[in-house]
């Protein structure tokens, strides 16, 4: 095991826009977190933060990691979590070209200039179209990398139990590993190993910079926010090459995410899963997530004995839900009528306060 939890229920990151217009989270954000601690889950990833005062901001009241306001608040959410014997890391988000609102510039970048497709997500805030990025410069890129860098050394200031790279669903490192996104004909671009060079370098930075004694993990997916469809073209030896690279780099887990955790994603054909494939290719500590509920939780326990498993929706409408599992108590289902009009916490109080909860 990567990190030494009480159990294996851990609570995925989910995007919830609540920290103030300045980034800093709030004192309801950490009832938000510690209520699932209370709750009995031995790990927490928060939602993705943002990592500098450029271009990695991605939605409006996202909470950020970039000043002392800011880790200080974090700090009282993470003494909150662990006074209830949990264990919290803190996800670095760059948002790439899935930019929907930056308080810091008006321009997305992204590998290429090349706009995500679908539309954004009405859930994290109104805006009419994806705006048109910028192809980053090598200035743009280190000035990214080292936003990941100094962001997971205040988290660890901060007393957070490890960091996770957000490299899936269309963010800025899932954009590179893309080859709609990724058009470079750079050092960055091009073949399989070209497009996983700088999210390999982004980790093998991060984990310089914070020592080997704090946890440094990376999420992984194909898909994006806004297209579930996308494979990578060369299929599971995009997979397997990936996953040895990020165990190179210094990776010490690998979260894995999907439209299903059954899914088989790969083109060209596979029998595996992404989670397979990491459980089977890599020695790295696994988090798997995609529909993880209490109808196939014990079965995926039995099947990667050593992954963690992450819970999404079934933990928002049940933040008790390991208790809850374990006594064989009812479990609710997510109702969508908590995250409007709008994903974030204000709302889901309100809703809890309406529904008497």
């Amino acid at each position: 095991m990567f990190i030494d939890v009480s159990n294996r229920f851990t609570v995925a990151p989910m995007t919830r826009t609540s920290a103030d217009e300045h980034g800093v989270p709030t004192a309801l954000m950490g009832d938000y977190y510690e209520r699932f601690a209370k709750g009995g889950f031995g790990l927490i990833i928060t939602e993705g933060v943002y990592t500098d005062d450029r271009a990695s901001q991605g939605y409006v009241n996202q909470p950020g990691m970039i000043n002392a306001d800011q880790t200080d608040a974090w700090q009282q959410i993470v003494e909150r979590i662990h006074a209830q014997g949990s264990k919290v890391i803190m996800q670095l988000m760059h948002a790439g070209t899935q930019m929907q609102y930056n308080r810091f510039v008006d321009e997305p970048i992204g590998p290429s200039a090349v706009q995500p497709k679908g539309e954004p997500l009405n859930l994290y805030g109104d805006v009419p179209g994806w705006l048109e990025p910028r192809e980053a410069t090598a200035s743009d890129l280190e000035q990214a990398l080292n936003g990941f860098v100094a962001s997971a050394q205040r988290a660890k200031e901060a007393g957070f139990d490890g960091v996770e790279l957000h490299g899936a669903n269309g963010y800025l490192l899932n954009e590179f590993l893309s080859t709609h996104f990724n058009q470079r004909e750079d050092d960055f671009g091009g073949s399989l190993e070209k497009r996983i060079a700088y999210v390999a370098q982004v980790v093998k930075a991060v984990r310089a910079a914070v020592g080997s004694d704090f946890v440094v993990g990376i999420r992984i997916s194909q898909i994006t926010v806004t297209d579930n469809e996308y494979q990578w073209p060369e299929g599971e030896e995009a997979a397997v090459k990936l996953v040895k690279a990020l165990e190179a780099a210094g990776a010490d887990f690998i979260h894995t995410t999907d439209t299903s955790i059954d899914r088989k994603p790969f083109a060209c054909g596979s029998e595996r899963t992404l989670a397979q494939v990491v459980a089977h290719e890599s020695e790295v500590g696994l988090i798997i997530n995609g529909g993880i509920d209490e109808t196939n939780y014990a079965d995926y326990a039995a099947a990667f004995p050593n992954a963690l498993l992450a819970i999404g929706k079934k933990a928002l409408a049940n933040p008790d839900f390991p208790e809850r599992f374990r006594d064989d108590k009812p479990l609710a289902d997510l109702d969508f009528q908590m995250l409007l009009p709008k994903a974030t916490l204000e709302n889901e109080w309100q809703w809890r306060k309406d529904n008497g909860q």
